[in-house]
């Protein structure tokens, strides 16, 4: 796999608009960069766990499971378990997307990955408990049943929109 400079784009742009940055506003540019290291090491902190969830999901999880309960046969059955897998999740979102590009290539169906991804978003059950100790349950819990329609909605949204096999987009060079 040959490494690009397009392969590195975002880092140039940022690298790029602090330099930039740093001619006009030199303690914003260190500000910002500061951030970026941060967000950096954080985001290098979550990839290799993910990594080995992933290689575990691909060895244990045998396809046939995953398409009984989250294809496109699996019906509410399987907006329900990719709820309860949104919201027993940990981690940031963005933890959430090769998870979901696994399930994916395992045969989940693109409403329940989709309802996965809000889920784990806006509904984890230690958010639900921090957000109603600090606002109310009775917030939460009318935060909750407001969520949930709009998840579901936009998961079978989104598949309706999407074509029916829509390609996982792959990094050039990555095996599909």
């Amino acid at each position: 796999m040959k490494a690009t400079l397009s392969d590195y784009r975002l880092f140039l742009i940022v690298l790029g608009a602090n330099l930039v940055l740093s001619l006009f506003k030199p303690e914003a540019a260190g500000l910002s960069a500061a951030n970026s290291g941060r967000f950096l090491l954080e985001v290098l902190s979550i990839v290799p766990p993910v990594m080995v969830l992933m290689g575990l999901m691909d060895v244990w999880l045998p396809r046939r499971v995953v398409e009984s309960h989250l294809g496109p046969d699996s019906g509410m059955l399987g907006a329900a378990v990719a709820m309860l897998l949104g919201t027993a999740a940990a981690g940031p979102l963005y933890a959430a997307f090769p998870v979901a590009v696994s399930l994916r290539q395992k045969g989940a169906r693109t409403a329940n990955l989709v309802i996965f991804l809000g889920t784990w978003g806006s509904i984890k059950i230690p958010m639900l408990l921090m957000e109603s100790s600090f606002v109310s349950l009775r917030f939460a819990l009318l935060r909750l049943v407001l969520t949930v329609p709009c998840i579901l909605l936009s998961g079978y949204l989104m598949e309706r929109l999407l074509p029916q096999e829509a390609p996982l987009l792959q990094p050039e060079g990555a095996d599909a």
